[in-house]
């Protein structure tokens, strides 16, 4: 791992740098040499490869007489002295070894900055050194991970997220190591400050071996597109627009919204400017009136009266500064590029050292595109001295504002909260279950399209009536069981696309008709692939009409686990590739955003003399799907095509699902924890209440403004510290919508109640790295003293040592004197705060339960 600021990260007092030698070329000078110049303040002790000292420090002749003293070994030696070496360290008692720590040649630091940048390519370190420089971007971490045998992706988020001093995360991405440790902190991250990641591959030949549309569909690159979006994680797609957004996040503060204005001296650029928002769906923002009467002030009269603003070739700087001074001030505009094209009368240092000293000191997005060669080098260095990015053409700084908006976008639906069901899903589990033993027993990996429906069914989706024909006669007697009409399709392990082999024929209407199908399907099948085991034919009642053809379908991906696909369905699903992918698991407002994410669902809302498709059934057939893959890590794909809809009403009439071996059990084999179900029990308090604990739900959000308006003002203060009149949407967001992995929040609730209430909540919130989390509780008014806050504490306690952590610890004010006879009784160790009216509290909970940890990976 690379870092530039030793202190910052590891706060040792000594470092021994193993390697060093009197050579100004060795790799052990450098990372002296570079030590230096990063001004850490700690003892630098360098020692040569036979570990005796060679700098005068003659206190440590060896490793081994070393001891204590170094806190940080760095060796930088031939790897195959590396082993012995760090056994060497560990019987001294050196505190900590990192191999090669600054790995790198460069020859210059970077400027300081609040972005924090890590890189899994050490080559991309020089080149973005270089750039940051050029462009005065400063960093508060520059890391280059490597190959990630210890610390990954995850780790680096995590830390940096707690990291006062970190105001945004930029990530090159080669390959994740640990996806769900590395979602789990990105999507907590993700909250309270940006990330940008460029993830490079994006190649599909992994889905040529696919069984299945779904398996060719849900490629590597979709797959990651979809885990940075549920992550929060702004991704871009080059190495270019990397840099530009590394320079907007490092420079400039996140959007509060996609109303952008256009500055500029140039009708030209303006166009373009417009033409590159247009590419993303929007419209500069719509002038207000009274913004078009005070740039008509003055401005000349011939200026554009509208977005872009075309300020004319002649604009001075005075213009300029008159101009912006009224844009930053207008409330309906979120965001402002100043375009400058030189004119033989203006020169571009002049607009730019004008409008640096007004842009000085405001926390506004601002960013310039200064078009030209060496003529306007000037004004861009004067702009990025002073914070503002510079782009060479609109279309760039328009990307770059557009991701960054995205973010902001992002941030808006991760507070969003999930409406509840109208009826709470029942699935038969056991029913699914029976099914997948039988076919792992008999080792055949490709349910039947009856077994595959039946699962389907099990879990609340619809399908239709279908049996099983070995011969032309078995399939008139099963079509007149159904009833006429019928569809009649191939059935055979083999053929992968039934249409492809002519194996699909709809509408038979007789005893005769079935009989010739029967004999056409099975030679157009034996022709389309003679070495096919064809096992004969299903015969399914038919749908009368159709309105719309769905595709729905999981692939298990070997790193992220199983995804959800939704999409156009039919026969030109793979040419259309309208489909939008997402992870379990699914809730109403992600399956309805997962459905949002396609073209299809213009037409699902109903469209000219079509009606709208019954989107809450839809949702729910997407949250059984979700949960169908959450219960069973043996489904390795599933595919439902199509899905028809006609009215109000849905059908799956065709089905296909592979089923493998697994040697990960459910819930580890997601990517992101599900609802922890087995947290869920019964308790009588000791005040005789009857109450039902569980973890804290998405949904949730109204029940628990239903508590908060059961506390007193007191009860309010002790709880948040602060008064409070209401509970802001970010918070019910944070409070409700938990990584199960990291957090955990209980609510109890009484179970003789018809109505679900809320009496209580205890929650407990981790912190940097996972170690000693954070507790919290808060009990209505009406019942306190009634044992509810003790039931609350003791299960959620219990949980904690379960998921090893050693420790829990928690702050409660000085005269919460409830809250402290609670903490006495459950054992808290307690202790005042210096300087501060309030106490921390304490409990060790045991030795951790590493097993535990590695597990959650």
């Amino acid at each position: 791992m690379t870092t530039y600021n030793l202190d910052k990260i590891f706060r040792p007092g000594s470092v021994g740098v193993i390697g060093a030698s009197d050579k100004k070329g060795s790799i052990g000078h450098a990372l002296v040499r570079n030590l230096q110049k990063g001004g850490y303040k700690g003892k630098i002790v360098p020692i040569n490869p036979n570990h005796r000292v060679i700098s005068g420090l003659n206190a440590y002749p060896s490793i081994g007489d070393i001891g204590q003293a170094v806190d940080l070994a760095v060796i930088a030696t031939p790897m195959k002295t590396v082993p012995s070496i760090i056994r060497k360290c560990v019987k001294a008692g050196v505190g900590g070894a990192m191999v090669n720590l600054y790995a790198t040649f460069a020859d210059q630091m970077p400027l300081p900055g609040k972005m924090a940048f890590i890189s899994q390519s050490g080559a991309l370190i020089g080149p973005i050194l270089d750039l940051s420089l050029k462009k005065q971007i400063g960093f508060s971490h520059f890391v280059s991970v490597g190959s990630m045998i210890d610390a990954d992706f995850g780790d680096l988020v995590d830390y940096l997220g707690n990291d006062p001093d970190v105001s945004s995360i930029v990530l090159y991405i080669e390959g994740v190591t640990y996806p769900r440790k590395f979602m789990s902190a990105a999507r907590a991250v993700s909250r309270i400050k940006p990330i940008i990641g460029l993830k490079s591959g994006r190649s599909a030949a992994g889905a040529k071996a696919a069984s299945s549309h779904i398996g060719a569909m849900a490629g590597e690159g979709a797959i990651y597109d979809a885990a940075f979006s549920r992550a929060g994680i702004v991704r871009v797609d080059t190495i270019e627009a990397l840099f530009d957004c590394a320079e907007l996040v490092g420079k400039q503060p996140v959007p509060k919204g996609s109303g952008l204005a256009v500055i500029t001296n140039a009708g030209g650029p303006g166009v373009m400017a417009a033409d590159a928002l247009a590419s993303f769906g929007l419209e500069p923002v719509r002038l207000r009136p009274e913004t078009i009467g005070q740039l008509d002030e003055f401005l000349p009269p011939f200026w554009s009266k509208e977005n872009p603003v075309d300020i004319l070739g002649d604009a001075t700087p005075e213009t300029y500064r008159r101009a912006v001074e009224v844009c930053v001030s207008a409330p309906e505009i979120n965001g402002l590029v100043i375009v400058f094209v030189p004119q033989v009368v203006r020169d571009a240092a002049d607009v730019a050292e004008t409008l640096s000293e007004v842009l000085r000191g405001k926390s506004y997005p601002v960013f310039a595109v200064l078009m030209g060669g060496e003529g306007i080098e000037k004004g861009r260095e004067i702009f990025s001295k002073a914070g503002i990015p510079t782009y060479e053409t609109p279309e760039r700084a328009i990307q770059a504002f557009m991701y960054m908006n995205s973010y902001a976008h992002n941030l808006e639906l991760l507070q969003q909260t999930p409406p509840k069901l109208h009826r709470t899903l029942e699935f038969d589990k056991a029913r699914a279950a029976a099914i997948v033993t039988r076919a792992l027993s008999k080792k055949q990996p490709f349910l039947t399209e009856i077994e595959s429906k039946e699962i389907l069914s099990a879990y609340g989706i619809p399908v239709n009536r279908t049996g099983e024909a070995a011969s032309a006669e078995e399939a008139v007697h099963m079509a007149q069981q159904i009833g006429y009409p019928v569809a009649m399709k191939i059935c055979s392990k083999d053929i992968i696309h039934k249409s492809d082999a002519n194996g699909v024929q709809l509408n038979l209407r007789g005893d005769r008709n079935v009989r010739e199908t029967f004999r056409e399907i099975m030679a157009d099948a034996h022709a389309y692939d003679p070495k096919a085991e064809l096992t004969g034919v299903t015969i399914q009642s038919m749908v009368d009409r159709t309105d719309y053809e769905l595709i729905l379908g999981s692939k298990k991906d070997p790193l992220f686990g199983p995804v959800i696909l939704f999409g156009m369905g039919g026969i030109m699903t793979e040419i259309l590739k309208d489909q939008a992918i997402a992870f379990p698991p699914l809730n109403r407002l992600l399956a309805r955003r997962l459905m949002e994410s396609t073209r299809v669902y213009q037409l699902l809302k109903g469209y000219r003399n079509r009606p709208p498709a019954d989107l809450g059934r839809l949702e729910e057939i997407l949250i059984g799907l979700s949960q169908l893959v959450i219960d069973f890590p043996e489904i390795s794909e599933l595919e439902i095509n199509p899905l028809i809809l006609m009215g109000d009403r849905l059908c799956a009439v065709d089905a296909r699902v592979i089923i493998k071996p697994s040697k990960i059990t459910s819930p580890l084999h997601l990517v992101i924890s599900p609802y922890p179900d087995q947290y869920e029990t019964t308790t009588r308090t000791r005040g005789g209440l009857d109450i039902f604990i569980r973890p804290i739900k998405p949904e949730d959000t109204s029940l628990l403004l239903g508590l908060f308006h059961d506390l007193s003002r007191e009860s309010i203060y002790y709880r948040f510290f602060t008064p409070l009149r209401t509970l802001p949407e970010e918070m019910l967001a944070r409070f409700t919508q938990l990584d199960y992995d990291r957090d955990m929040a209980l609510v109890a609730m009484e179970r003789s109640q018809p109505e679900e209430k809320i009496l209580g909540v205890a929650s407990l919130m981790s912190k940097a790295g996972g170690i000693e989390p954070v507790f919290a509780v808060v009990v209505g008014d009406p019942w306190q003293g009634k044992g509810v806050g003790t039931a609350l504490m003791e299960h959620l306690i219990a949980i904690a040592r379960e998921r090893g952590m050693a420790s829990i610890c928690g702050f409660v004010l000085a005269e919460n004197t409830h809250m402290l006879a609670l903490a006495r009784k459950l054992g808290f160790d307690i202790s005042k705060v210096p300087g501060e009216a309030q106490y921390e509290l304490r409990t060790d909970l045991g030795p951790v339960n590493r097993g535990v940890k590695e597990r959650r990976q």
